[in-house]
């Protein structure tokens, strides 16, 4: 089968392709929208998505007795 005076011959050869960078900077604008939004949605419902303080605003005004 082999040839035990012969001796073996192995090569192996690994080709690379990734420089290694990258994909950082992906993953920054990806953090940085989530943010943003995250900041839009509780602008636009107004702090409601905290449980917001419900107000009860009575507005009465007397207005002056109509004379003819």
């Amino acid at each position: 089968m082999t040839d035990p005076d012969r001796p073996v011959e192995r090569e192996t050869t690994i080709i690379h392709t990734d420089s290694g960078r990258g994909g950082g900077g992906g993953v920054l604008v990806g953090v940085i929208l989530v943010i943003a939004i995250l900041a839009l949605l509780f602008y636009l419902f107004g702090g409601q998505l905290l449980g917001g303080k419900k107000t009860d605003v009575n507005v009465k005004v007397d207005t002056p007795a109509a004379t003819h």
